[in-house]
């Protein structure tokens, strides 16, 4: 007899606590979602020239709202959506303390409670990788999104790296990890090319990619991790001393943004 397959542990979630404090663990979580918006920002305003200014998005996976923080702070009208209640709860009492107007609400990413067309921007960081059924999350996620609108990612890649690097260190090996137990099951990593199919059949054409990593070395990484394991420091430390950046390297954590079809700049093609 087989053993059942081992799922996501998506109750870690529900943790009330679990979100804006430096010894939990999702601090580390915290600490890269600098770099993560820096990409995005500059993306949108860069590559795409857009104005940020009263643009409608939508955050798939908000968590505790690091991110939807962020995109507010730069002029976004920013919708959250998680399944989590209590991160949700978490999200708007840390939105409140910040003076910043966040809309959340309960759903999931494979049945969102919009209209079709509704955002001009939708973006899933750290999301899909835990979902029931990715190719109904990229169809829900491109039905909001309005033609010409823009799709935003990141998630993890099935490759030996990312077994090593996601599940045997952060999860399973006690002398380095640094995350909960079965946060990530590699079988519902998601290989690139296999997104981009996913993408095609909704509508959707990705327009960039890139990675995600430290810029320390290997041996820099493993001190760091020990560090944290031994509790020398905190789990925000860590993310903070991890400095990550973007990278050619997508063998772990891959980002990138695709464009709905539709609009204005597909008139005459």
């Amino acid at each position: 007899m087989k053993d059942a397959p081992v799922k996501v542990n998506n109750a870690v979630y529900d943790r009330p606590d679990s979100w804006w404090r430096d010894d939990r663990p999702f601090a580390t979580l915290q600490e890269f979602t600098p770099a993560r918006f820096a990409y995005f920002h500059d993306v949108l305003t860069r590559r795409l020239r857009m104005d940020l200014d009263g643009l409608n998005v939508l955050d798939i996976g908000c968590g505790g709202g690091l991110l939807a923080e962020e995109f507010t702070r730069a002029g976004c009208r920013v919708t959250g959506i998680d399944p989590s209640q209590p991160s949700l709860d978490a999200a708007a009492a840390h939105a409140k303390e910040q003076g910043l107007d966040i809309t959340y609400r309960q759903g999931t990413a494979e049945e969102l409670p919009f209209e079709d067309g509704s955002f001009d921007l939708v973006y899933c960081c750290d999301t899909l990788e835990h979902v029931t059924d990715v190719d109904r999350a990229v169809a829900e996620a491109s039905r909001v999104l309005r033609p010409g609108g823009h799709y935003l990612y990141d998630t993890i890649n099935r490759t030996f790296a990312s077994w090593l690097v996601m599940v045997k260190m952060a999860q399973d090996w006690p002398s380095v990890s640094w995350a909960e137990k079965d946060l990530h099951v590699w079988r519902q990593f998601i290989k690139p090319d296999e997104l981009y199919r996913i993408f095609g059949r909704h509508g959707l054409r990705n327009k960039g990619q890139v990675g995600f990593s430290s810029s320390r070395g290997r041996l820099e990484v493993l001190r760091l991790l020990r560090r944290r394991a031994r509790g020398h420091i905190s789990y925000g430390e860590l993310g903070r001393e991890f400095r990550l950046g973007t990278s050619t390297d997508i063998s772990v954590i891959y980002a990138g943004y695709a464009r709905k079809a539709g609009g204005s700049a597909d008139a005459g093609l």
